[in-house]
């Protein structure tokens, strides 16, 4: 049986990090308090009153630290495994039917107000499908994309879209440029390597549901939609087929976005019209809380880690990089790596800047005897490691994500040339490198002595409360 949402909540059952809600719970008014709450399990809604029949899966993975659930690693072993997984592509496979055909419906019967979308911040436009990933092809070539886009109800066969300029994006200019309507398919509700494999960004044409694959180690099983000219995952809980018309733009938003602001991506938006429903017969809803360090930028986080950590080590031919970690925000990135030359370090931090991502503005390097995972321990690099004005770059100028809110922006939303110019910055907080052996070595840290045998909780008195706080010994 191939792996999907239900055999996730199992596996998070099992692990103990997923709660059953039985209390009554209203997804425009309470949902988005509960799960922004929840940052140690998933939340699964069972009493959903007004949507007789549905329930409803959140925070799954509800933080980065629960992430490596989903690929049987630990946390500093999860993005190089995710590395491994996609060195080659995996594959896809048309089945005759699916789970999710089990009901269609078409006409009149389509109809998203009575499914449980939830209202995620309080200055919402209202009600948005947050989990929504969008199938769509390139009209010449047929290659397929499947990408995050943010849903705003509208009515009940009807939703407003934001199409970041990415990959879909430049498939629909060339579906408007042909002065024709764009096929859609939108799935709702999957394992969490869908929407890790969507928000990894590669080459225009790769097909992420083959990135799904390579992730989930089996083959992506797919079945033909009932109006549109594509295929989706037929595991899926929900997809919705329908077009996104050609120059036809509504206003959108606000919305609360990843940054932890409603300010950007917001104005006038092309328009999703839903032709089809197809889902299970006892489909769950599947609500993702947008904001930072939410399940949201789970999905983000851990791909372009991945992306990064890919490139950084082909910096040079090789660069000994040993981890990444995506900062707070998504627009600071963090490498771990073991310097070997004097501007190696450098060297890297221009290749993240400069990745297949447009995020990262804010670049740091640091040595292997740093926990990335402790901002405490990344600050203490920056503050002991870093001479300002020798390890500090800033690059001005530079074309940055256009939903940073914090520089000018270009341009608009739904339409061509929407972009935002800023700055970005390199910290060298690395020690010196190891062709020079003796400086580097003046920078190695405190030990304690009989850190490799002493341990507190062994001398502590019998009944006593689990120590809260246990520091990482470097290079133990």
């Amino acid at each position: 049986m191939p792996q999907d949402m239900r055999s996730w909540i199992k596996q998070l059952e099992e692990a103990g990090l997923l709660a059953r809600i039985t209390k009554p719970v209203d997804p425009r008014t309470q949902m988005g308090a509960l799960l922004w709450q929840a940052r140690d399990r998933a939340l699964f809604f069972e009493n959903l009153p007004g949507y007789p029949g549905w329930r409803c899966l959140g925070q799954a993975p509800a933080d980065v630290t629960l992430a490596p659930v989903a690929f049987g690693t630990q946390r500093d072993e999860m993005v190089p495994e995710f590395v491994r997984r996609t060195e080659n592509l995996g594959t896809t496979r048309v089945v005759d039917s699916g789970p999710v055909k089990e009901r269609i419906l078409t006409g009149a019967d389509v109809d998203i107000t009575k499914m449980p979308i939830h209202q995620a911040g309080i200055r919402d436009g209202g009600p948005f499908i947050s989990s929504g990933l969008m199938i769509t092809k390139n009209p010449e070539t047929g290659r397929r994309n499947m990408s995050f886009h943010r849903l705003q109800m509208k009515g009940p066969n009807k939703t407003g879209i934001l199409l970041y300029p990415r990959h879909a994006w430049i498939n629909y200019q060339m579906y408007e440029a042909m002065d024709k309507p764009m096929p859609v398919a939108i799935m709702i509700g999957h394992h969490p390597m869908y929407y890790m494999a969507a928000a990894t960004t590669t080459q225009y044409g790769v097909d992420e549901l083959e990135i799904a694959a390579a992730l989930l180690r089996e083959e992506v099983e797919l079945v033909k939609c009932q109006t549109v000219d594509l295929e989706a995952p037929a595991f899926a809980e929900i997809i919705l087929e329908g077009e996104i018309p050609p120059k036809v733009r509504e206003p959108e938003g606000p919305f609360s976005e990843f940054q932890d602001y409603y300010l950007t991506g917001s104005g006038k938006n092309p328009v999703v019209n839903i032709k089809a429903i197809t889902m299970r017969h006892d489909a769950i809803f599947k609500n993702i809380q947008n904001g930072t360090e939410v399940e949201g930028c789970v999905y983000h986080k851990v791909p372009m880690s991945a992306q990064i950590l890919r490139r950084a080590r082909t910096v040079g031919g090789f660069a000994d990089v040993k981890n990444v970690l995506v900062m707070p925000g998504i627009f600071g990135v963090v490498v771990q790596m073991t310097p070997r030359y004097y501007g190696e370090a450098r060297n890297v931090l221009m290749s993240v800047l400069s990745s297949e991502y447009q995020h990262p503005k804010v670049a740091i390097a640091v040595d292997e005897d740093v926990d990335i995972f402790n901002y405490a321990e990344v600050l203490w690099a920056i503050n002991t490691r870093v001479n300002p004005q020798e390890d500090i770059v800033v690059i001005k100028g530079a074309k940055i994500h256009a939903m940073d809110p914090s520089c000018p922006e270009f341009g608009n939303p739904g339409a061509p040339g929407w972009h935002r110019i800023g700055g970005k910055i390199m910290i060298d907080a690395t020690k010196p490198p190891a062709c020079d052996g003796k400086r580097r070595d003046e920078f190695e840290r405190l030990r304690p002595v009989g850190w490799e045998t002493v341990r507190l909780e062994d001398y502590l008195p019998a009944g006593s409360p689990p120590l809260r706080f246990k520091p990482k010994i470097p290079g133990a």
